[in-house]
């Protein structure tokens, strides 16, 4: 590379660092001083301390593809990635130990963060793809995955399925929890043994440190994961609490901003990731990233919320009332609707437009009526989908213990 375009890449790594540490370095200096600003103040100082802790985090995972390959690492890595949504649902879980009204956020948190992962990152790949193919002149085609995301897919056929128990239920049980964990590191062991996943070549900031030497990459990339994790701990439950009483200042419905706004914050920077990939024409990297998240999020997420909740002096189980059962069982219906338009390994265009477009109806119907509806017409295009691909899916639970 010729030295004015290295003195130009370096410049743009140390705008794009110190830029982040900038937003991260109110919500650390407000966290240690020990003051408590107003809930608007606090929820956008702290919302962007979680922004920043989630695009860290993303740099030292992307780093860490230097010295880690294959499809274990891809999987461990997705799983850092949304490490600040996991704080978040997790202290409301353990909140909602000595705060029975917080076991509503917990279930908004997650519920917001699967479907915003599925009804606007999966689409937005095929988008940004889209128009990464009609800017090289390229013919249109539809968004396609490798042979090795079939693992995933099996897996989340399986979790979808035990997803249904919680709403029926009325709870999130520990026995829900013990099999989903027991799954999830299933997950992980298949992975491991698949020998998958290749090189993936890093761009950015991640790039950047991973030309380091061997020494000083593996010290930028724990001083990374450390500083990502205290910017997650000094930010989550500040950030949480403000979001609550920051929709009684504004006359807004708490678990709406909980629902939504929390999960945009701690996932935004892997769907931009994952958006630059499809640009990039990577398009396997990039629904295949989303994917692995949505598999250890559906999994490992659901069934910790219990546990944080017995930590905080509940009980075994974490109880939804009624209106948490209706978005439990309208996220577990738009999964089943998902994973049916990726068993045959393509993503097209028109399954991405009617993912989204049931996204957004749900703000323009919102109710009981209009959740339990919207799960009904998931279910039965899922489903219909799901009997003509029959053969495809039992490929898929094939690779699950292939």
């Amino acid at each position: 590379m010729p030295r004015h375009a290295k003195t130009m890449a370096h410049r743009s790594v140390a705008v794009r660092v110190a830029l982040t540490l900038c937003v991260a370095l109110p919500a650390l200096v407000l966290r240690l001083s020990g003051a408590h600003p107003a809930p608007i103040a606090g929820m956008a100082v702290y919302g962007a301390g979680v922004l920043a802790a989630a695009i860290v985090l993303m740099w030292a995972a992307e780093t860490a593809r230097a010295d880690m390959s294959g499809a274990l690492a891809l999987a461990l890595l997705a799983l850092i990635a949304v490490l600040p949504e996991y704080a978040v649902d997790l202290y409301y879980a353990y909140a909602a130990g000595s705060k029975p009204e917080y076991a509503a956020y917990a279930a908004a948190n997650m519920t917001g963060a699967n479907r915003l992962l599925v009804g606007v990152g999966w689409s937005l790949v095929v988008v940004a793809f889209a128009l990464g193919l009609r800017r090289r002149r390229l013919p249109a085609r539809e968004v396609r995955l490798t042979r090795g995301h079939r693992i995933e897919l099996g897996f989340l056929a399986l979790a979808a399925v035990i997803a249904f128990v919680p709403p029926m239920a009325g709870e999130i049980g520990w026995y829900v929890s013990a099999v989903l964990i027991a799954l999830y590191l299933a997950y992980i062991v298949r992975i491991a043994r698949s020998g998958g996943g290749g090189e993936e070549e890093l761009t950015g900031v991640p790039a950047w440190f991973a030309a380091l030497p061997a020494r000083p990459r593996r010290i930028a990339t724990w001083g990374g994961f450390a500083l990502g994790a205290l910017i997650v701990f000094a930010s989550a439950e500040p950030f949480a609490e403000s979001l609550v009483h920051a929709g009684s200042s504004l006359g807004i419905d708490e678990f709406l901003l909980v629902q939504w706004l929390a999960p945009l914050a701690s996932e935004a920077p892997e769907l931009i990731v994952a958006v630059v990939f499809a640009w990039r024409l990577r398009d396997s990297d990039a629904i295949g990233a989303l994917l692995s998240s949505k598999v250890n999020q559906w999994t490992l997420l659901i069934g910790t919320l219990p546990l944080a909740y017995k930590a905080g002096g509940g009980a075994w189980s974490l109880p939804l009332d009624d209106r948490q059962m209706e978005e439990v069982l309208l996220t577990a219906a738009q999964t089943v609707l998902g994973l049916a338009f990726l068993v045959d390994l393509r993503f097209r265009r028109w399954e991405a437009a009617l993912l989204f477009a049931l996204f957004a109806v749900q703000f323009a119907l919102p109710g009981q009526h209009a959740r339990l509806l919207l799960s009904g017409v998931y279910l039965a295009i899922g489903f219909s989908v799901l009997i003509a691909r029959w053969r495809l899916l039992a490929r898929a639970m094939a690779a699950t213990i292939r």
